[in-house]
């Protein structure tokens, strides 16, 4: 019996009708398996996951794996995104097997869940250098049947390379990173003509991107500066950007980032948002700024829930092809735009009689001349055009969960891209969906991770919580409403509470009986490293460095640098997997506070917002100006008058600035 019907994950419902005996990940599985003395077989994915799709096609929906499956099998499938937690044990338990990992994630576990075999997709038959996956069901029913001590030993071996893993068995010394050098050593592995990392599948890589750029904002980054201003405008003129709809796929299949890996992720975007409006604002580069308002736009049009928040992807796959969506012919550009504009379109963006993939073209600015002034106004109406055309095809499925994490890194893009583009209706938007998870998405004093309709997934998880505390801090310097203060002050002593551990570092479950759930997990998750997303502690580091900016109290910036100590004894093993982390120690060291008192003080606050800088923490002394008695700008508040900033680092102030056009070049020289 297939026990998903009734799910609220979307990926799960994909699977409702298959003929395999699916269940849902809880106890009463796991009582099934040792009932039957069956193994498990557990099935990771998520909606948008174009390889979920192939093996559930081949593989799910056939009758005959589906009997093997439920004769030999207890079948669990699991949405990733819904539990992160499951997902990261069981692959890291691949990885330490020695496999690279991806989804749809197979693993094997016994009937207490702890893993002793896995791999990732597995054809039907013999195929790819990989074995079927019918040939793989019966020779791991065989051993499980026959040879439980080898059973025992992978078990045993793969928990304890899961204890290894842990954070903090290989922690540096302390000492302070070199982060000039390890930015130029980055650099270094950036292409300087194609952008990004070299080589193929490309990524975004947000947070390293935004460590390059941190690095070109001091003397000598020049070099660091120009390698993210290339991964930019590669990833905007490549494939990978949706040139009619806006936003980004999730990766380019190759090095040009001209055939993208088509779904799109809120996650992804989210990240992308705020640093090409930075780009925008610092360069004045028109593909910047589009870059951003299209993500802004995808997100209004095509991601935005009942209640203003934000759904968490969209599909690569329509009709049961990947990419159908988004590809074109000539022909078809002929039929929805005449022939002088679909000429004009083709010309530029790369549209050709044999395609430049699989016969047909993927919209690109890669290697294309560029169109006068004229002819771009024309395109901008072509483009609106055929994006119209386009809405009458079969959309590809939209995974409309909400997941707080993800809406709250979008959150803080829209709220920080909003004041470098000067856009108060993105603010307005990162306002609506923040009451949403604020109000609908509580659990206690602290989030549920996932909401759809009705049902929730609570308790959340620490990156939840860290990313809903950023993007309070986002509104709050956007804005100066104390309600976001509050709130991240709260999301932040929740995530103490139940979160942190004795390391000083966060685990990404709760610790205490009432969230750690039925089924016990051969692992618990403390990951340090950053993935698609960047990791709870790097942003909870971050949220720590504004709280004590914004309160000026001498206690929250002692908590932050011992939490920040802790996270970089952890991280520097492994520096390039910790941006997150790195990014946090760049805003310790060469962050600037800016306070801002005075009645007429809102003119610095818009100016500041305006400022393309990845250090400026904003404090708001008030209209009488306000601060604790030890701050540095204390004693000087009397000099605000009607409106001042002054600038603080490292525990000194400089005199006030008065003028608000003059904050930029005192910002600058500070």
């Amino acid at each position: 019996m297939n026990r998903l019907a009734h799910a609220a994950s979307p990926y799960l419902l994909q699977h409702a009708t298959n003929p395999v005996d699916w269940w849902q990940w809880g106890d009463d599985a796991f009582a099934e398996a040792r009932r039957s003395d069956r193994p498990v077989l557990l099935s990771i994915g998520y909606a948008a996951c174009h390889w979920c799709h192939v093996m559930a096609h081949e593989s799910f929906e056939d009758p005959a794996t589906a009997a093997v499956m439920n004769e030999l099998f207890v079948n669990i499938k699991v949405d990733r995104e819904e539990r992160p937690d499951i997902d990261h044990v069981y692959m890291s338990a691949l990885h330490s097997l020695g496999e690279q990992g991806g989804w749809p994630l197979t693993m094997f576990l016994d009937s207490d869940g702890a893993p002793f075999w896995g791999g990732t997709y597995f054809p039907p038959s013999d195929r790819y250098g990989r074995p079927g996956f019918v040939s793989v069901l019966r020779r791991i029913a065989a051993i499980h049947g026959g040879d439980r001590s080898r059973i025992r030993h992978n078990a045993e071996a793969i928990r304890a390379a899961l204890a290894r893993a842990e954070p903090g068995t290989q922690a540096a010394e302390p000492g302070e990173p070199d982060l000039d050098g390890l930015a130029q050593a980055i650099a270094g592995r950036f292409d300087p003509e194609l952008g990004g990392l070299t080589g193929a599948p490309k990524f975004p890589n947000p947070g390293l991107i935004e460590l390059l750029w941190r690095r070109g904002a001091r003397p000598g980054g020049e070099a660091a500066l120009e390698r993210a201003r290339i991964a930019l405008t590669r990833m905007a003129q490549g494939g990978i950007q949706d040139h009619l709809g806006g936003g980004f796929a999730r990766y380019a299949v190759d090095e040009r980032w001209l055939v993208p890996h088509f779904e799109k992720m809120l996650y992804d975007n989210a990240q992308l948002l705020p640093l090409y409006a930075l780009a925008w604002r610092d360069t004045g580069d028109p593909l910047m700024r589009e870059a951003a308002e299209g993500i802004v736009a995808w997100l209004e049009r095509e991601m935005t829930v009942e209640g203003g928040a934000f759904a968490a992807s969209l599909d690569a796959d329509s009709e049961g092809e990947e990419g159908r969506y988004y590809v074109w012919t000539p022909q078809e550009l002929v039929a929805a735009l005449g022939e002088a504009d679909a000429a004009l379109l083709a010309r530029y963006y790369d549209v050709t009689a044999n395609g430049n993939w699989e016969g047909r073209s993927i919209l690109n600015r890669l290697d294309g001349p560029d169109p006068t002034p004229e002819e771009a106004q024309r395109l901008v109406a072509i483009r609106a055009r055929l994006l119209a055309h386009r809405a009458q095809r079969v959309p590809p499925g939209l995974d409309d969960k909400v997941l707080a994490d993800w809406n709250g890194l979008a959150i803080a893009g829209l709220a920080r891209a909003a004041g470098l583009l000067e856009r108060p209706d993105w603010l307005a938007m990162a306002e609506t969906a923040f009451r949403y998870v604020d109000e609908s998405m509580a659990d206690g004093d602290g989030l549920c991770h996932a909401r759809r309709g009705e049902r929730r997934i609570a308790p959340g998880f620490a990156l939840d919580h860290a990313a809903m505390a950023d993007a309070a801090m986002a509104l709050h310097d956007a804005t100066g409403a104390r309600h976001y203060l509050a709130a991240a002050q709260r999301w932040s002593a929740h995530l103490d509470r139940y979160y942190c551990e004795e390391s000083g570092l966060l685990r990404m479950t709760r610790g205490d009986e009432a969230g750690s759930g039925a089924v016990i997990l051969p692992a618990i998750p403390r990951p340090t490293h950053d993935d698609a997303v960047p990791n709870a502690n790097g942003i909870h580091a971050q949220v720590l460095l504004r709280l004590a900016a914004a309160t000026g109290r001498q206690a929250d910036r002692q908590r932050a640098d011992a939490f920040l100590a802790a996270l970089l004894r952890a991280a520097m093993p492994m520096p390039m997997a910790h941006a997150s982390a790195l990014n946090a120690y760049d805003l310790a060291r060469n962050g600037v506070e800016l306070v801002i008192a005075g009645p007429e003080r809102a003119h610095f606050r818009q100016a500041a917002l305006r400022l393309p800088s990845l250090g400026l923490m904003i404090a708001d002394a008030g209209e009488a100006g306000a601060l604790p008695p030890d701050h540095p700008a204390a004693a000087m508040l009397a000099r605000a008058g009607a409106g001042a900033a002054f600038i603080c680092r490292h525990g000194r102030c400089l005199p006030p600035v008065t003028d608000p056009n003059r904050l930029a070049e005192a910002v600058a020289s500070a």
